[in-house]
């Protein structure tokens, strides 16, 4: 995803967040109420939490990341941006125990596929903790569907993904939303994005209407 491309400060601009921003954004308007707190999970460069502070004026964003590399870029970029609306970023791995935050709801792309299995149990894990009762967990990136890849270019790039480390891989829908279950997310809707990816919402049900089905 790291590319040679910098915007006028000389920080890094990754081509995937330049083309996928604005589909997104616009996916997020008809998936999020009015206004609140989102609570951006691996910001990376800070692209999307800058863009949908601009595309959706009743929200306020909170950026975060683990890799030092990253959080470096995140608070050089939310600083020189002076949006009263995007938040000093923080220092969040889902798997260990989260920061204080009170979102309205969770945002999380391109992660799930670069990073152990157990990062998708975190992910759950943090939004169980963190998120009011109603609140979404809206995630994005390529999934398979029942076992199979959407596109052949996702097939390909699943295994390039898993030869380069055998715990990462583009993860099955099914198998997220088993996972998500045992944590009380229910998978309450697919929208189909450009390039193959999907963008996912999960929300935990009015209590006794979970099912595995």
């Amino acid at each position: 995803m790291p590319s040679d491309l910098t915007d006028e400060h000389g920080l890094p601009l990754w081509p995937a967040p330049e083309r996928n921003k604005q589909p997104i954004a616009d996916a997020l308007k008809v998936v999020l109420p009015p206004r609140g707190l989102l609570l951006e999970i691996a910001s990376a460069t800070g692209q999307h939490a800058l863009h949908f502070a601009a595309e959706l004026p009743g929200w306020t964003m909170q950026p975060s990341d683990c890799d030092p590399e990253h959080l470096d870029t995140l608070r050089r970029r939310v600083a020189l941006a002076k949006q009263p609306r995007v938040l000093a970023p923080l220092v969040l791995d889902v798997t260990a125990e989260p920061p204080a935050c009170e979102p309205t709801a969770i945002f999380c792309a391109n992660m799930l596929h670069i990073a152990p299995w157990r990062a998708c149990a975190g992910l759950f894990d943090v939004a169980a903790r963190l998120l009011p009762p109603a609140g979404p967990l809206v995630t994005y990136g390529p999934y398979a569907v029942h076992g199979e890849h959407t596109a052949e270019s996702n097939a390909r790039f699943d295994a390039s993904l898993r030869e380069r480390n055998p715990e990462w891989g583009v993860r099955d829908v099914d198998a997220v939303r088993e996972l998500a279950l045992a944590r009380g997310f229910a998978l309450e809707a697919t929208h189909v994005m450009p390039a193959n990816n999907l963008l996912l919402v999960w929300r935990r049900p009015p209590s006794g209407e979970l099912r595995s089905s």
